[in-house]
C-alpha cells in the first residue's frame, strides 16, 4: 500500500502496547500509541488515525467512556481488545459504539481479520455512502429505495419487522450488533424479555435468506451478545475471507 493507514492503539500496558505495535508495523500499518484516555483523546483529535484498539482499563478513564465521547462526533472504526470476558463489558462496550470486540490472549490471524474487516466497511461507507440504495452481498439482494429484498434474483417475501432486521444487519455488515441495539431499533425499545421474540424473527429470518438455516452464511449468532451480518468472500475478489 503507498500511504500506510494509522492505527492507535490505546493500551497502558507497555509490553501489550509494543506487542501490538509490532504486530501492525509488520503488517504494513503505521502504529501510533496512547497510555491514557486523556492521551488518547488527544491524538484522536490531532492525528487523525484510520481505526483505533482500545483495552477498556485504562488508569484515567474507562475504555467505554472513551467510545462515547469519540462517537458524539466520529464514526471512526473502534475495535476493543480486553481481558474482560463476561458478556456484559462486551455488550456494554457494543452498545456504546464499539465496532469489535476481542478478549485477550488472541491469535495474531483472527486480530488482523478483525481488524482488515473493520477498514474494509469504513473504506466502502466511505466510498459508497449509507444511502446507496443497493445492497449486494454474495446471493442475497436489498433494493432500499423499492423496500425489496431478492435471493439469487428472485424477490423473498419478508414481513414488516424481517424486512428492517435485514436492512439493519445489512447496514452495518461485519459489525456485531447487540440485542438492546437491534430492540431499540427495530422496535423503539428495549426490555430482556424481547428476546425470545428478536431469536423467532432471526429464525424465520434465516430460513428466507439462507441455503442452510441449520448452517447460516449471512446471520451469525454471537451468543450472549447480538448478531453480525458477514460479508460473503465471493463479493471482494481477492480479499481474504473474514469470518
Amino acid at each position: 500500500m503507498n500511504i500506510r493507514e494509522k492505527i492507535l492503539v490505546i493500551e497502558d500496558e507497555k509490553s501489550i502496547a509494543r506487542f501490538i505495535s509490532t504486530i501492525l508495523t509488520a503488517n504494513g500499518y503505521e502504529a501510533m500509541r496512547a497510555a491514557s484516555g486523556a492521551e488518547a483523546m488527544s491524538m484522536i483529535s490531532s492525528h487523525c488515525p484510520d481505526l483505533v484498539i482500545l483495552d477498556l482499563g485504562l488508569p484515567d478513564m474507562d475504555g467505554v467512556d472513551i467510545i462515547k465521547k469519540v462517537r458524539g462526533w466520529s464514526s471512526l472504526p473502534i475495535i476493543v481488545v480486553s481481558a474482560r470476558t463476561e458478556d456484559r463489558d462486551k455488550v456494554e462496550a457494543l452498545d456504546a459504539g464499539a465496532d469489535d470486540y476481542l478478549t485477550k490472549p488472541f491469535s495474531i490471524e483472527e486480530f488482523l481479520a478483525r481488524l482488515r474487516a473493520a477498514l474494509r466497511r469504513s473504506h466502502t461507507e466511505a466510498k459508497a455512502g449509507e444511502e446507496s440504495s443497493l445492497y449486494t452481498n454474495g446471493d442475497l439482494t436489498i433494493d432500499f429505495a423499492a423496500g425489496c429484498a431478492y435471493v439469487k434474483g428472485e424477490e423473498i417475501h419478508l414481513t414488516p419487522i424481517e424486512y428492517k432486521l435485514l436492512c439493519l444487519l445489512a447496514q452495518n455488515t461485519g459489525k456485531v450488533l447487540t440485542h438492546n441495539h437491534i430492540l431499540k431499533e427495530v422496535w423503539g425499545g428495549a426490555q430482556a424479555s424481547d428476546i425470545p421474540s428478536l431469536r423467532v424473527f432471526m429464525a424465520t429470518l434465516r430460513k428466507k435468506i439462507e441455503p442452510d438455516p441449520s448452517h447460516p452464511r449471512y446471520i451469525q449468532t454471537h451468543i450472549g451478545v447480538g448478531y453480525r451480518m458477514i460479508r460473503q468472500p465471493d463479493e471482494e475478489a481477492g480479499a481474504e475471507s473474514e469470518a
